[in-house]
């Protein structure tokens, strides 16, 4: 592939996402979806999304420790929630991730990183719990950039029930968000999984979205840029593919 790759129709990708999430709720026979509501710009856009499909949409603010999850990306995700109608609560997860890694420490030697990936894994649960007690379906809030580098959380962020926004790499997931008026700090702000203090998406997987995106929609990078990309994506095919069962 050559070239840019034109702007989508942004008012026709909302026609056929909020279509997509109707279907997918009338399959299965709920009434409500719920989302992890970060104040970052994927689970804006799919959370306007679910909200224009579904009136009984539910955000759920998940802080876990880091300071920033108490304050910028706090008060994003509830003046995202206020912009758009969409009603929001607060489960603090730190004190059960405490207690869990405690109990964890009795037996193993808990690594950053495995202690990181508990932070989305609680909130899995924490999402799972309330949409099974209120017939809801859990909304993905992962974009295509993210998803090809493996950049998420196995049975973390990376479950969910169905995503609207799977196909958009994170460039897009900008514009869409620029098309249907998302609060300004949310389009400003650096991406970041908010996880540890200072973390950046961009610094942890070594390469820029704006490089990544640039890859994934025209196949042109640096050679540095592609080899990083090819590298972060073949180590988390495992990410991507079933579970390997004997016999199937």
């Amino acid at each position: 592939m050559t070239g840019v790759k034109a702007m989508r129709d942004y008012k026709e990708e909302t026609a056929r996402r909020v279509e997509f999430i109707r279907a997918v709720l009338e399959d299965a026979k709920a009434s409500g979806i719920v989302f992890g509501n970060s104040g970052g710009k994927d689970c804006a856009l799919a959370g306007i999304l679910c909200k224009k499909a579904c009136e009984n949409t539910l955000s759920l603010l998940l802080p876990c420790g880091v300071r920033r999850n108490y304050d910028e990306d706090a008060r994003d995700a509830r003046a995202l929630a206020d912009m758009f109608g969409i009603e929001s609560r607060t489960v603090d997860i730190v004190s059960v991730k405490a207690a869990l890694s405690a109990l964890l420490g009795e037996v193993t030697a808990i690594t950053a990183a495995a202690s990181a990936n508990i932070t989305p894994r609680l909130r899995m649960t924490a999402l799972y719990a309330c949409a099974a007690s209120e017939n809801r379906l859990v909304c993905g809030t992962g974009n295509k950039s993210e998803r090809y580098v493996g950049y998420f959380t196995k049975w973390g962020d990376g479950a969910y029930d169905f995503n609207p926004i799977a196909d958009l790499t994170a460039s897009e997931v900008l514009e869409f968000l620029r098309f249907l008026g998302a609060p300004e700090a949310i389009l400003a702000k650096a991406p970041s999984a908010a996880l540890t203090e200072g973390q950046t998406d961009e610094a942890e997987m070594g390469i820029s979205y704006a490089d990544l995106d640039r890859f994934l929609l025209t196949g042109q990078a640096a050679p540095n840029v592609r080899a990083r990309a090819e590298a972060l994506h073949r180590a988390s095919a495992h990410k991507r593919r079933g579970v390997p069962m004997y016999g199937e």
